[in-house]
């Protein structure tokens, strides 16, 4: 029988739960509010810029700067974005930062005094540059800071609603300052953001989840390879990939059409082109809102679909209805459809790609992001000089719906495979030195799980066997024997076969079924990687085993007889 959907009381507790977890953890909160200063610098900024672009030779301008702004950036996102797997991830975020915020202060002395436009585009590709390895390292962070599907989807619906609300204060900052005070305010108030979000990261204090080291001869180029190829070869990856190709060409049209269609279209003015953009925010900050009661759903794949889609149905209908009140309700609509794309892509590209190369794929996520918003600003440019803005809107807004009706399939086969780690990810949190692992380590053991069903009666191993796998129960029961003795009974949820791996000994104990197992088994790799490696899980194990030990000498020792374990606890 299907589960019954929660009713939306329960959505809303949920929706509140997963704000209030971010909120509670100092860790996730500051590196949610860096998020926040940095993309409220990043809109404003683009705001800023696209003004000096008109201003300097038109839409034709707008669009090039956008392109030479994205194409440095596609090629840096996946050569640096390295550096994030071999190290503490918040450190480069806070280079990146800072880098951000002197570059946009250089950018607004420029105009400030009146200096050539050509050195205001130098500035931005330097801040773009910057901005691109920004989102890599961040959302390789998080999960590191997380330790559940369920609080890492709800950390990215908190930085999707955060997303919003820079997207909308951005530009509304951007509308308010030209209108005071003029372009250099603007880039200034964008600086200033930047060095915000560089200092709050200077306050994170986590324990970092094991990591394989990169080769000492492993040059950046070969590293940034390995990115590449973890998307080639994963084809889950690359449809979430190519989607977003797709949303961010229609983004990067619209940073060309906004300007077009507020001061052609709707003669509204340069200030209009704050209140479209504001618009896209506005509906971002109602759809993330929206997407926090989607926070405990088990369709993630599903609602990214229609988040790829709401990017650019909008964009159609404006051609349509060229008035200023519809093209600010549509634009809403395509804020929406961004708060979904936080919540389902980013959560399953954080589920889905290993820990060890998880900022290198989302390098290439960015690197594709800024080549495409790129592409889509200038060829945007070159189809409203050629056919007008009403054919390019039409034309602009078809890719991502048809895109996202394509991938439908293949994306609720997403969801269901996620649906089935969950519950493997539950299984092994309930064993005790297991649950202190953050969500990138347990997760890579529950990828490296083998199921194993033994028969009522027979043994799972001897003692005195080498050991290779540490056990977990699925179902069934079993029991431990020691020199003849039965020791303790074993359970559903809990583990055995540690000590001989953590002492690298022999077999201390037999395991024997008595009713039919159902176990997952872990390599001795998987498991002394993701143990030994992360310093709680490491002493739980520690004082695990050594309680062991002092309760059970094995044959060849001094031998007393054997008495239980403590309850609770994994045996050998």
């Amino acid at each position: 029988m299907r589960p019954r959907e929660p009713r939306p009381r329960g959505r809303l507790s949920r929706a509140a739960a997963a704000i209030a977890s971010n909120a509670r953890n100092p860790d996730l909160r500051r590196a949610q509010l860096s998020f926040l200063g940095a993309w409220t610098a990043e809109w404003a900024f683009t705001v800023g810029l696209g003004i000096v672009a008109y201003r300097d030779a038109g839409a034709t301008a707008v669009g090039l700067v956008g392109l030479l702004r994205m194409a440095p950036a596609a090629f840096v996102a996946p050569l640096l974005s390295p550096l994030a797997d071999r190290g503490r991830r918040e450190r480069l975020l806070i280079v990146v930062s800072t880098l951000r915020g002197v570059a946009t202060a250089a950018a607004a002395l420029v105009v400030g005094l009146s200096g050539p436009t050509y050195v205001v585009y130098l500035l931005a590709v330097l801040s773009t540059m910057a901005a691109t390895l920004y989102r890599p390292a961040h959302s390789a962070l998080l999960p590191s800071l997380c330790r559940s599907g369920y609080e890492l989807a709800s950390a990215n619906v908190v930085r999707g609603l955060l997303d919003s609300t820079a997207t909308l204060a951005g530009p509304l900052l951007a509308a308010l300052l030209l209108e005071l005070a003029g372009v250099t305010a603007v880039f200034a108030v964008a600086s200033a953001a930047s060095l915000w979000a560089a200092l709050l990261l200077l306050g994170l204090r986590y324990d970092a989840p094991p990591r394989t080291a990169a080769p000492q001869d492993d040059g950046l180029l070969r590293s940034a390879a390995t990115g590449i190829r973890a998307v080639r070869r994963n084809g889950d990856l690359a449809l979430i990939m190519a989607l977003a190709v797709a949303q961010t060409l229609t983004r990067g049209a619209l940073t060309v059409l906004t300007v077009v269609v507020a001061i052609d279209l709707l003669d509204t003015g340069e200030t209009g082109v704050g209140l479209l953009t504001a618009a896209i925010g506005a509906g971002a900050v109602l759809g993330s809102l929206a997407a926090s009661l989607l926070v405990d759903t088990r369709s993630l794949g599903g609602w990214f679909a229609v988040g790829v889609a709401l990017w650019g149905t909008p964009v159609v209908l404006i051609g349509l209805v060229p008035r200023q009140a519809a093209a600010l309700g549509l634009l809403a609509c395509v804020g929406v459809g961004n708060a979904l794309i936080d919540l389902g892509g980013f959560t399953l590209l954080g589920r889905i790609a290993p820990d060890e190369v998880l900022a290198r794929v989302f390098g290439v996520l960015e690197s594709l992001v800024a080549v495409s918003m790129g592409v889509g600003a200038i060829v945007t440019s070159l189809a409203v000089d050629r056919v007008g803005v009403r054919p390019t809107l039409a034309l602009v807004g078809a890719l991502c719906p048809v895109c996202a009706a394509l991938a439908w399939p293949r994306l609720r086969r997403m969801d269901r495979s996620i649906r089935v780690r969950d519950r493997e990810i539950a299984m092994l949190q309930r064993v005790p030195m297991l649950g202190a692992l953050p969500l990138p380590a347990i997760e890579q053991l529950a990828r490296g799980l083998e199921p194993l069903e033994v028969p009522a009666g027979a043994t799972v191993f001897d003692q005195g066997d080498v050991g290779d796998h540490y056990f977990v129960i699925e179902s069934g029961a079993a029991e431990v024997v020691g020199d003849g003795s039965v020791i303790t009974a074993l359970g559903p949820g809990e583990g055995f076969g540690e000590i001989a791996l953590l002492r690298r000994t022999a077999r201390t104990a037999a395991v024997r079924a008595t009713r039919a197992l159902r176990l997952q088994a872990l390599r001795a790799e998987h498991f002394l990687a993701a143990v030994q490696g992360f310093p709680p899980s490491a002493t739980d194990a520690r004082t695990t085993v050594d309680s062991m030990l002092d309760r059970f000498t094995p044959r060849s020792g001094v031998g007393e007889p054997p008495t239980a374990p403590p309850s609770g606890g994994t045996h050998d």
